[in-house]
């Protein structure tokens, strides 16, 4: 019974989303300036409310550990994202992506019913030829999702991440569906990464668009997973990050490119390509070692562009999934490969995400996420 409610109450807020969106549309073909091409999905949700009173993303203002593991109602939006390479017993591998989104619909700080919080998780499992998704969207204010630090959890329903302490770490991920499942324990093999800035990470260097930023990418996970009443044992590779801030595009961002990749010499790389309408796209990014080294990239540092022509999805969406990522500074020249092509997640926030595999100057596999095409 439960489930069904659940599920009517997901799809009764899909369908509030994508009117949202429809509307949007209408509204700027008839009367905005903005043109229409500009407004996406993405944008949609992700830009920020005039009217509301968040807190901004200043660049003064360092991220602190384990401080900032705490809940942050001031600010708008709030996003945590694990992503693991993992394989069973057998050798066959898997991609397991779980991500945990709060936004806010306005700066109050209610309670009860009138909170103005939404919470919406999603977990998906790739395999070579086959992916497992859902999308959990539940409100605040009434115990159903929530974060809270002493000890640490994050949970919508019976979806969880909980640890003992006051960080994530070690920390378990339990998610269970009526479809499938996945438990794992994880913990910290080497030192959290503070992106950008001391965390304070701009996203472009025109626009007034930034974010607080963490990330912990050298986790080490084990456990099992449960697919079509089949039960895998699973270990692997994996890594978590934190996102919050307040508008987390501007007016005229289209989306964006990201790749996290774990290279053949033990050290990760992010890096991410924001799109704008008017203006070049602008990127960023992130190389680190277990030995606690950060080199931050900047624009000028990376050179990321499509590798081919774009591919078309069964959809009929067409977005570009091979890439060739360069770091001169750093000897870093990539070619990454979609490990399966029919990887769209039609949720609320709709994207591409899964699993890559890279050659060239270093072997590397991870993640690619594309947004707002």
């Amino acid at each position: 019974m439960w489930s069904f409610i659940n599920s009517k109450l997901v799809q009764s807020l899909v369908v509030v989303l994508i009117m949202l969106g429809i509307g949007w549309v209408f509204y700027d073909s008839f009367f905005g300036e903005v043109a229409v091409e500009e407004r996406n999905e993405v944008n949609a949700v992700l830009l920020g409310d005039n009217d509301a009173v968040f807190e901004p993303v200043l660049p003064n203002n360092s991220v602190r550990l384990p401080q900032d593991f705490r809940f942050h109602p001031e600010y708008q939006h709030e996003w945590w994202h694990f992503f693991a390479n993992v394989q069973d017993e057998e050798g066959e591998q898997y991609g397991i992506q779980w991500s945990f989104f709060r936004v806010a619909s306005d700066e109050r700080e209610t309670k009860g019913w009138q909170s103005p919080q939404l919470y919406i998780s999603h977990l998906v499992i790739t395999s070579q030829d086959k992916i497992w998704k859902q999308q959990r969207i539940a409100r605040g204010g009434i115990g159903q999702a929530g974060m809270i630090q002493k000890p640490f959890k994050i949970w919508i329903d019976n979806w969880h991440w909980k640890s003992l302490s006051r960080t994530p770490f070690p920390g378990r991920l339990d998610v269970e569906t009526d479809e499938f499942s996945v438990h794992l324990a994880n913990y910290a093999a080497g030192p959290y990464v503070l992106n950008g800035d001391q965390g304070y990470q701009a996203k472009h260097d025109l626009l007034p668009v930034a974010s607080y930023s963490v990330s912990a990418p050298f986790v080490r996970t084990k456990g099992q997973m449960e697919l079509n009443g089949r039960v895998f044992r699973i270990e692997g590779d994996a890594w978590l990050s934190k996102e919050w801030g307040s508008g987390l595009l501007a007016e005229g961002q289209q989306g964006w490119d990201l790749f996290s990749l774990r290279l053949d010499n033990g050290s990760t790389l992010m890096v991410s390509q924001y799109r704008h309408s008017r203006q070049p796209a602008y990127t960023f990014g992130t190389l680190s070692n277990k030995k606690g080294d950060v080199f931050i990239l900047k624009d000028e540092d990376i050179d990321m562009n499509p590798a081919s022509g774009v591919t078309k999805l069964a959809n009929d969406r067409e977005l570009p999934l091979q890439w060739n990522i360069k770091v001169a500074k750093y000897d870093i020249d990539l070619n990454t490969k979609v490990v399966r092509k029919e990887q769209w997640l039609p949720f609320a926030i709709p994207y591409w995400e899964g699993p890559v595999k890279a050659t060239g100057s270093h072997q590397a596999k991870g993640l690619m996420q594309l947004t707002g095409y």
